[in-house]
């Protein structure tokens, strides 16, 4: 699973098998100079507007689905509200989920076990 965070910049993260491998997605170039976050974050969502932020969503979650061959995507973060109709094999996720998928992390790094 891809999980891609629309808020005020582009959060990815990749799971796989159930390893959890962050992902710095955000920064690499995409189009005339900028980078993915530079259209699919707050920055390009004021920009672009909403209609041609949009597509860009779309174009963005299709080709980083592809690109690193994921079975599907998880579209979350502040800004994924604005998402009318959704790229194949990609459901919206609830930013609840986050928080209780975090403090379960956190949980297992925090516990030690005696030897």
């Amino acid at each position: 699973m891809l999980f891609l965070g629309l808020g005020s910049g582009l959060g990815s993260v990749m799971i796989l098998d159930g390893t959890l491998e962050p992902m710095e997605l955000a920064h690499l170039p995409y189009k005339n100079g900028k980078t993915y976050e530079d259209y699919v974050g707050v920055r390009g969502l004021k920009r672009l507007g909403k209609k041609k932020w949009r597509r860009h969503v779309a174009g963005i979650v299709e080709l980083l689905k592809d690109a690193l061959e994921a079975e599907y995507v998880v579209l979350g973060g502040g800004n994924s509200k604005n998402i009318k109709k959704l790229p194949r094999n990609t459901r919206l996720g609830d930013n609840r989920n986050a928080f209780i998928g975090g403090f379960r992390l956190w949980k297992k790094k925090t516990t030690h076990r005696s030897s």
